[in-house]
């Protein structure tokens, strides 16, 4: 039986899937027959995404709220049955010297970043343990893997979420749960445009040569697609990956290794 049609009929939970990767990945999911609920804080995004597939469902919550994570899982498995997969994918990214990032900035990018994965996931935990079967997987980057400059917030929470990834992993191996982080470098999406746009600001530099500096950090001199994401993280969720856990997967180029 191939990965895609062992998870045929499950049910799973994608954050920030009104948009960029969290939109590949829930398409992704929906393509290979699983039924997803998609998370985000724009209604509309949400119902934009579930119309492209019958199998994708939208609720607005926002992950930095517990009460919030915990109603929006409650609600998701009376109307579809048990969470089997969770893909924690929300994020943001700003960018600014470390002197001059406020305390306010730091809090909200380690609440979206990483206590916002923390609370993705912590609801489906006892459930995915209970029955001996699961699939969790956290959307990083290669940010959790090395340091880049002016993203201090942003380098410090995805470490912190490959540290979280790693903890579940070792709590869960014997569980029949898999704990697994995919790392993209820079992936052609909406929050890519908006690093060119602070660039472009900050240097004065053109947009296209922008985003050729962005593009050179890989290896192979381009730009990750989200679809390439989407495939690792489907690849994770299927049973020819159930040996595969707490591994920091980077889908760079060969950025890191």
């Amino acid at each position: 039986m191939t990965s895609a049609l062992a998870i045929m009929g499950r049910h799973a939970l994608v954050t920030g899937g009104g948009s960029g990767v969290g939109r590949s990945i829930a398409l992704a999911l929906a393509g290979a027959g699983v039924n997803v609920t998609i998370c985000g804080r724009r209604e509309a995004a949400l119902a934009e995404v579930a119309r492209e597939n019958d199998r994708i469902v939208g609720i607005a919550a926002d992950v930095t709220d517990e009460a919030e994570m915990a109603a929006l899982h409650e609600k998701a498995e009376a109307a579809r049955g048990p969470i089997d997969i969770v893909v924690a994918n929300a994020g943001m990214a700003g960018s600014a010297p470390a002197h001059k990032i406020s305390l306010a900035d730091w809090r909200r990018s380690l609440d979206v970043n990483l206590t916002g994965a923390f609370l993705t996931v912590k609801p489906a935990l006892a459930g995915m343990l209970a029955r001996k079967s699961g699939r969790i997987v956290f959307v990083a980057s290669t940010a959790g893997l090395k340091g880049y400059a002016y993203v201090a917030p942003y380098v410090a929470a995805k470490h912190g979420v490959v540290g979280l990834m790693r903890s579940l992993a070792a709590e869960t191996a014997k569980s029949g749960v898999t704990v697994n982080a995919v790392c993209p470098g820079f992936v052609e999406t909406d929050m890519l445009e908006e690093s060119v746009r602070r660039i472009v600001e900050k240097t004065g530099r053109a947009a296209d040569e922008a985003r050729a500096s962005l593009a050179a950090i890989n290896p192979q001199g381009r730009f990750i697609q989200p679809e390439e994401v989407a495939a690792a993280v489907l690849w994770l969720c299927g049973d020819a990956a159930r040996s595969i856990t707490g591994q920091a997967i980077s889908v760079s180029g060969g950025e890191t290794w």
